[in-house]
């Protein structure tokens, strides 16, 4: 068994639904979902290699362990191998990670090796496979026990575009002021519009993200632009 059996076992359950927040077993076989982004990772490793990782226990009962970017990250550091974003693209299995910020969602996906991702990705697509580039992450992760074979390193391209987030200090632009105008006007308050993306504007965001189907990890991306209507730089 390698990193390869992990993609190969996310793959058979694309199209399966999402919901931010579910819990899942991960001694059941059998489950089809729905899923969240950590849970549908820490799943596919637990069934594929018995590790049970980046729960909150993961000395715990494998059916009700829960499982939070934070935790994969504190994992990452203190059990697991931290590598690049461009190396984990190119390494089947292995798992690439956006860490939570302040009133965020974090996110975490499963290379496939060939800069693709299989991942629990929002509610519209659920579990779908996607890209490595043109997204913002944080770093790769190799967990110990688990054998991974590495093809030819892919360059990594990142995001285009800013990402506007909550941030310390905070990110001030005219393009945030379009966020606010843009939000405001399909009915999601940012309490004003003073070009500023502070807490008002996050939960702004997270919850038209939700109301479109997309995983409200507070972040205007170019998923998040386009879904708004707007052009970013």
């Amino acid at each position: 068994m390698t990193g390869d059996d992990i993609v190969l076992l996310g793959d058979k359950h694309v199209g399966e639904p999402f919901l931010l927040g579910a819990r899942v077993p991960k001694d059941d076989a059998s489950y089809k979902g729905p899923w969240n982004c950590t849970e549908f990772v820490s799943w596919l490793y637990y069934q594929t290699f018995g590790i049970l990782y980046g729960c909150n226990n993961n000395l715990g009962d494998p059916q009700t362990a829960e499982t939070y970017s934070d935790s994969w990250a504190r994992d990452a550091h203190e059990l697991g191998r931290i590598i690049t974003v461009e190396e984990a693209k190119a390494t089947p299995g292995a798992v690439i990670l956006r860490i939570a910020g302040t009133g965020e969602v974090g996110h975490i996906a499963v290379s496939d090796g060939n800069g693709g991702t299989v991942e629990a990705h929002g509610s519209i697509d659920g579990i779908t496979n996607s890209v490595v580039d043109g997204r913002r992450w944080d770093m790769g992760v190799l967990i110990p026990g688990v054998t991974y074979k590495a093809n030819p390193i892919i360059a990594y391209r990142p995001p285009t575009i800013e990402i506007y987030r909550l941030t310390q200090p905070n990110m001030v632009s005219t393009d945030v002021g379009q966020i606010q105008i843009t939000l405001n006007r399909r009915g999601f308050d940012t309490d004003g519009v003073d070009n500023i993306f502070g807490e008002q504007t996050l939960r702004a965001v997270k919850l038209f993200q939700d109301s479109v189907g997309l995983n409200p990890d507070g972040e205007v991306s170019a998923l998040t632009a386009a879904a708004l209507g707007i052009n970013l730089r």
